[in-house]
């Protein structure tokens, strides 16, 4: 995964989330991520897109699915994904940090 992370990504991962059953949910979000850092990894190796996940970023891995219709914040499906999501990735910066190679 790239960063920054903007909050254009964790909108397209969560948009992806409320396309797919609440049981779904948590094992899309992962894959989305997981995505995301293998075409990170990619393109730092190789110097182009991954060719199924693309630049890295959560949007680009977010968008290989499909992605409900934007719905406003208040939706409280929305801010289950929104939470889900926020809660993936400070799992995966905690991980990043403590990790010995940073």
């Amino acid at each position: 995964m790239i960063r920054p992370v903007l909050p254009g990504d964790v909108s397209a991962v969560a948009r992806a989330l409320l396309a797919v059953p609440e049981g779904d949910r948590l094992r899309l979000c992962r894959r989305i991520f997981g995505g995301a850092a293998e075409a990170a990894a990619h393109c730092g190796l190789y110097g182009h897109l991954h060719p199924h996940w693309g630049d890295g970023s959560l949007s680009a891995a977010a968008r290989r699915h499909g992605l409900a219709e934007e719905p406003f914040l208040d939706d409280p499906a929305y801010l289950s994904c929104t939470r889900l999501v926020l809660r993936e990735l400070a799992a995966v910066l905690e991980a990043d940090a403590a990790s010995p190679a940073r």
